[in-house]
């Protein structure tokens, strides 16, 4: 263990489990065999003596399901060896389908031939959209619109976790609590939040919001220059 977390701080600077989490998306895109391995100028190998299965594509992830569907999905009779992932929240049909691999989230959607299904990565790569669901330390967030100066997103806290206490200077926020109790810090004032309270938040103004239970949030960005990089963070008052 302490070889690996050399090894991030060496490549990436740090090697904190939260911050790791919090900033998987911003890393590299690279495997441990290119980025690692195949640079060690000392290496040793032992011999596996288990069972291995590389799950590197959809089909042989499929290989490993134990159903054929996952999520609201339904294959008529006329399907064979069709897997389909489904982690919408809206039902999938499938009919006639053979020998295939689907795939749907908020991120996008595959429908491909099993053997097919291995060559999807060079047209990944061209695609270039804003994560659309990411799962956090502190919960998760969905995007659920975009727009020109606008950006709604679906925001889940677990019970004890916050956000970043943060401001941001080219835009504003409005958070409407959907579920679930907490507390909310605007300008060094904490106040209890419960559903249906309405926060707004003007540019500049530092901010955060603290789950005592499950929290859902509704958060609205609104300005002309929405992006990740627009956010300066901060201690928390007190602490």
């Amino acid at each position: 263990m302490g070889y690996l977390l050399d090894k991030a701080r060496e490549r990436i600077g740090y090697a904190e489990y939260d911050r790791l989490y919090e900033q998987y998306g911003e890393l590299e895109k690279i495997s441990f065999d290119y980025a690692v391995a195949e640079r060690e100028k000392e290496i040793q190998v032992l011999r596996y003596q288990g069972e291995w299965k590389d799950l590197g594509t959809w089909n042989t992830f499929s290989e490993a399901m134990a159903e054929y569907t996952l999520g609201q999905v339904t294959l008529n009779d006329t399907c064979e060896n069709t897997h389909v992932i489904n982690e919408l929240n809206i039902p999938v049909i499938c009919m006639g389908c053979k020998d295939m691999v689907i795939a749907a989230s908020s991120d996008g959607i595959l429908i491909s031939d099993k053997e097919q299904s291995s060559y999807i990565k060079p047209y990944v790569e061209k695609i270039q959209q804003q994560v659309m669901y990411a799962e956090k330390s502190w919960g998760s967030f969905t995007v659920l619109d975009v727009q020109e100066d606008s950006l709604t997103i679906k925001i889940v806290l677990l019970p004890g976790h916050g956000l970043h206490y943060h401001s941001h200077e080219h835009r504003d926020e409005v958070w409407t609590v959907m579920s679930g109790s907490g507390r909310a810090v605007i300008d060094g004032e904490e106040r209890k939040v419960r559903p249906g309270d309405v926060l707004t938040m003007p540019a500049g103004c530092r901010h955060t919001i603290l789950a005592d239970s499950e929290l859902k949030v509704l958060e609205v960005q609104l300005g002309k220059d929405i992006r990740v990089e627009d956010k300066c963070k901060y201690e928390m008052p007190g602490a």
